[in-house]
């Protein structure tokens, strides 16, 4: 049996995902020399160092950055998701020469959130190449494709052969290492196509470079809006994707890290729109930012709300003559917001992966005003019958009033569910129609317009049925 447990334990130690970032941690607290240190270190993945480096002080910290060389800092810092905070914890000439060693588009990211003093002082003291491929990057809107793409490509000429492009690439892979795609460019740097690398490498010195050369190949305009390209980008699964300028030249590629940091970054766009954010927030978000953020969007929410209010205040006769009936408000308000944002959420996905024709606008309403007149009927039943032997039984309520208040309240999620889904479908189209992003038509918004929706129903059903037609 011990042997048995013995057997069992080596097998988790097996499993068991190893603590990187401790052994990390262990080798910097060692009495081993800097450049031992280093070598162990070096053994381990960026992304795992970037990570042991948030779990050390200042102090600890310090003592780390000198054991590397800028690029390999660089490399670390690229992998981390505040390289602002190191950076500014390194001297000046570090800090330049660790910035220049970067990608350009993370370089620039991190100049952004600099004081602006200090961005020009580290500006003015970077190298001519690496001052001029920043001013491409900030030159774009941070909205626009551009901003995005890096210059760390290899491209080699269409009139060159073989061999000629074999040194090429040769010389250009000690600075840039995305080496999986060779663009084709012509003098003036117009793209003419992409040629993958092991056509290249197999390719004979006798072959012409446009007999291996993809004419055909996806590529994005420099101008181009993140949020309108970035399906098509995804769409082609490739390495890199070129970025062309107004001229139809290479100014740059998108990496498929580029492209993954798009979509997760479009993606909590998106999620913080439907919470009723302007923005993506982060666990670093200034206070002041964050109410900039929010506090708009809940005035908004508030006077809509006091205009719910105002319309239960008008049927207030209704609820101080049967008051038992509000205990149901909720029922149908919740399942009316439910209704609403899942339309909603329909919606945005079709908005964002397909253009629609107006018939096709008009399919997409009508199914989803089915969607929710069938649930709603459904559900409208369940709760005609639910809630009327609810009422009949546990509190005694008569046959007749115990089944016409559920009535009333199945015929309010009927009509309720219906009129939420047709709103979370017309509101988002509309927002687009007059080029507002649909998904500013968030959850929040959505179900507190469905929260007018559903209390004018209910209690204007139960004034028109219960007390004007039964008299109850």
């Amino acid at each position: 049996m011990k042997l048995k447990n013995n057997t069992q334990k080596e097998l988790i130690a097996i499993t068991q995902h190893p603590d990187y970032t401790a052994e990390i941690i262990k080798i910097l607290h060692s009495n081993l020399l800097p450049k031992v240190k280093q070598e162990h270190i070096r053994a381990y993945h960026e992304k795992d160092i970037a990570c042991t480096l948030e779990l050390l002080n200042a102090e600890e910290r310090s003592k780390f950055y000198p054991i590397f060389h800028s690029k390999d800092l660089a490399d670390i810092l690229e992998h981390s998701e505040n390289p602002v905070i190191f950076l500014n914890e390194l001297g000046m000439l570090k800090k330049i020469d660790v910035l220049q060693q970067m990608e350009t588009a993370t370089a620039v990211e991190c100049l952004r959130q600099m004081e602006k003093a200090d961005r020009s002082n580290l500006m003015e003291l970077m190298d001519d190449e690496t001052r001029q491929e920043i001013a491409l990057l900030v030159s774009f809107d941070e909205d626009e494709i551009g901003s995005k793409m890096t210059t760390n490509y290899i491209s080699v000429h269409a009139n060159a052969d073989i061999r000629q492009a074999m040194r090429s690439l040769i010389e250009q892979a000690a600075e840039h290492d995305n080496i999986s795609t060779i663009y084709v460019v012509e003098n003036d740097d117009t793209l003419v196509g992409a040629i993958e690398l092991k056509d290249l490498i197999i390719a004979r010195e006798d072959t012409m470079l446009d007999t291996i050369t993809m004419t055909s190949y996806p590529y994005v305009y420099a101008n181009e809006r993140i949020a309108e390209c970035i399906n098509h980008i995804v769409d082609y699964s490739e390495d890199t994707i070129p970025v062309l300028d107004a001229d139809n030249k290479l100014r740059g590629v998108l990496t498929s890290q580029d492209i993954m940091q798009l979509v997760d970054d479009e993606m909590g766009e998106d999620y913080a729109k439907l919470a009723g954010l302007s923005a993506e927030e982060d666990l670093n978000e200034p206070l002041k930012k964050s109410l900039q953020k929010r506090l708009p969007w809940l005035v908004t929410l508030l006077g809509l709300g006091l205009l719910v209010s105002g319309v239960v205040g008008i049927f207030e006769s209704v609820a101080a003559h049967l008051p038992f009936i509000i205990a149901f408000q909720s029922l149908v308000l919740d399942m009316a917001g439910n209704s609403g944002t899942q339309s909603l959420a329909v919606t945005i996905r079709v908005l964002m992966d397909e253009k629609l024709s107006n018939k096709q606008k008009l399919s997409l309403i009508a199914k989803e005003g089915k969607v929710g007149l069938i649930n709603g009927f459904i559900l409208g039943i369940l709760s005609f019958l639910l809630i009327g032997l609810y009422l009949l039984a546990a509190k005694g309520q008569p046959a007749i009033s115990a089944f016409a208040v559920s009535f009333c309240t199945g015929a309010a999620l009927l009509s309720a569910m219906f009129l939420s889904g047709l709103s979370g479908t017309v509101i988002p189209l509309m927002f687009k129609k007059i080029n507002i992003d649909p998904a500013v038509a968030s959850g929040p918004l959505i179900t507190t317009i469905n929260d007018l929706v559903a209390v004018t129903a209910y209690y204007g059903l139960a004034w028109l049925l219960l007390i004007h037609v039964l008299h109850l």
